[in-house]
């Protein structure tokens, strides 16, 4: 029978339908972008049992004729399964709710014995259930594979008028090496890449503002490597699954971490090293800020500023970044570092804060576990205000325990305490903090709290040589090898040409680099390299090992 996917974006169908073409599936979309003949003759190769799996996106499946052709299909060659790609569409918690998603269960009660997979790179215990009970689905399984991605190297960056000048060095490290830089607004996009092509970068920019024509063109300019960056708003990438992206560059400052996850995680997914940059400045902070202010809904107002917060709380953080971002997802990260992110591969100084934090958590107790950081820290200062009056606050033994730390200090302290899992926050938009089990540990002395010191004004140090080997774009490879990594992928861009396909599809970046180290020459030698299959075999061996032959002694 025929796998229906449900997919989000006209861009990710073609990668994903290139991909499982060039490996020999018989698959195809079904979009606008096409000519009626096209779809017409898709829709008979469907009908006629040719086809693996149909790519359509929801609005389109969800239209009276498709659901017909669906009928007719199911009739004659059976319906094996429906696959939703990018599923934590589905949820308003999720960071990319689209509407059409929620009415994907009138398919499941047309079709209520037809298996259902939802996919997603990024959702949340929330957004998780949620998804669940937007379609209906019952006796599910559910996986959770881990977030963590350790060939990912996170690092946060002040914003200053040096930015641009660490920029550009970071991208005249490799010129060739594809990189992608998230701003906030088309217009900060369309500068940044004018500066950076003044500067001798090959760069383009990408927003919704540009028109279809050659906002399609820059994206397959880059994805076929004849542009090495591309400057973009958040409209870009999720459809984009092009696996030798070296680094994902935050110039201004995401909304919420989710987004930050996923789009920083379209670095490195071919498992090869990459970098994750997010430059952050407290002016950046107050853009967004602003953005928000004009939701005319409250509820998404308030559910906003709660992101933000998290966001800034990371930026500002001297705790591992992995260990933040995992502990969003409800993991927790194996051991106290990651080894690969900037607060970790640079000492910090830790300092014992076992009885603030005593006092912090039991303010929480006292206040019955029904107030946000900043009501706390107001207790714990000993503030005079009407709503620590009318709830009787200042009669706690709590109140003004705190004085002689400043606010910054006991939020800084808070925030610490979330990130160590010593607390607990609420997450529907009222963040409330709530003690758990560690909490209860630290209360009772089972248990002593370190945190980073408080940041010093002063120069970054200088990469040791484990940072240096942690954040490089490639493997080492030897400089003979290398030479002959550049020939091959000259030889990938030749071939994807002449297929009219992205280079990544002939072969990844790792399967170049190990046949530039191995350099097969027969079919068992050829056949042994990762990513090579008995298709990849037929189709590229007298090319690839002809260009091997060139080098050999």
């Amino acid at each position: 029978g025929l796998t229906v996917v449900v997919s989000p974006l006209i861009a990710l169908m073609h990668d994903q339908v290139d991909r499982l073409r060039d490996n020999g599936i018989a698959a195809a979309f079904i979009n606008s972008s096409m000519s009626s003949q096209e779809r017409a003759r898709r829709e008979q190769a469907a009908l006629r049992g040719e086809l693996k799996l149909l790519y359509v996106a929801p609005e389109r499946l969800l239209s009276e004729g498709f659901l017909e052709l669906l009928d007719r299909i199911k009739e004659r060659v059976g319906l094996s399964l429906l696959a939703i790609d990018e599923a934590h569409c589905i949820s308003e918690w999720g960071h990319d709710f689209r509407p059409e998603y929620r009415k994907i269960v009138q398919v499941r009660r047309r079709y209520p014995d037809l298996p259902v997979l939802c996919l997603t790179a990024t959702a949340t215990e929330r957004v998780r259930e949620d998804i669940v009970r937007q379609l209906a689905l019952k006796d599910h399984y559910l996986h959770v594979a881990s977030f963590n991605r350790p060939n990912l190297y996170y690092d946060v960056r002040t914003k200053d008028k040096r930015s641009f000048a660490e920029l550009l060095g970071l991208l005249e490290e490799d010129p060739q090496a594809p990189v992608i830089v998230y701003c906030q607004s088309r217009k900060s996009v369309e500068q940044l890449a004018e500066r950076l092509s003044e500067s001798g970068i090959k760069a383009l920019p990408y927003h919704a503002g540009l028109g279809a024509t050659e906002r399609s063109e820059h994206q397959d300019r880059f994805i076929r490597d004849d542009v090495a960056v591309l400057v973009a708003t958040v409209a870009f990438g999720m459809g984009i699954g092009k696996p030798d992206v070296r680094a994902v560059v935050h110039y201004d400052l995401p909304r919420n971490l989710e987004g930050y996850y996923q789009e920083s995680g379209r670095a490195g997914r071919d498992g090869q090293p990459a970098k994750c940059i997010l430059y952050f400045s407290h002016g950046d902070r107050a853009k967004v800020e602003y953005m928000i202010a004009q939701k005319s809904d409250l509820d998404e107002q308030r559910i906003a500023r709660q992101q933000l917060n998290q966001v800034v709380a990371y930026a500002e953080s001297t705790v591992c970044r992995r260990r933040i971002q995992l502990g969003y997802f409800g993991e927790a990260l194996a051991g106290q570092n990651c080894g690969n992110c900037d607060n970790c591969l640079s000492p910090v100084l830790t300092e014992d804060r076992t009885v603030d934090a005593q006092k912090l958590l039991s303010c929480v107790a006292r206040c019955k576990e029904r107030f946000g950081m900043r009501h706390i820290v107001d207790v714990l200062r000993g503030a005079d205000t009407e709503r620590i009056r009318a709830r009787g606050h200042d009669q706690l033994s709590t109140y003004g325990i705190g004085k002689e730390r400043g606010d910054d200090e006991w939020m800084r302290l808070g925030r610490a305490l979330l990130h160590q899992g010593l607390l607990t926050e609420t997450t529907d938009g009222y963040p409330v903090l709530k003690l758990n089990p560690l909490a209860w540990e630290v209360l009772r002395g089972q248990r002593n709290v370190h945190i980073a010191a408080a940041p010093v004004a002063q120069p970054k140090p200088p990469a040791s040589p484990k940072q240096e080997r942690a954040v490089t774009s490639t493997p080492d490879l030897e400089p003979v090898d290398e030479i002959l990594f550049q020939q091959l992928r000259q030889l990938r861009k030749r071939l994807a040409d002449a297929q009219g396909v992205p280079p990544y599809v002939v072969f990844p970046d790792a399967t170049l680099r190990a046949m530039a180290q191995q350099r097969p020459q027969s079919e068992a030698e050829f056949l042994a390299i990762p990513g090579v299959g008995q298709r990849k075999l037929d189709a590229y061996f007298a090319d690839f090992t002809g260009a091997i032959r060139t080098v050999l002694p």
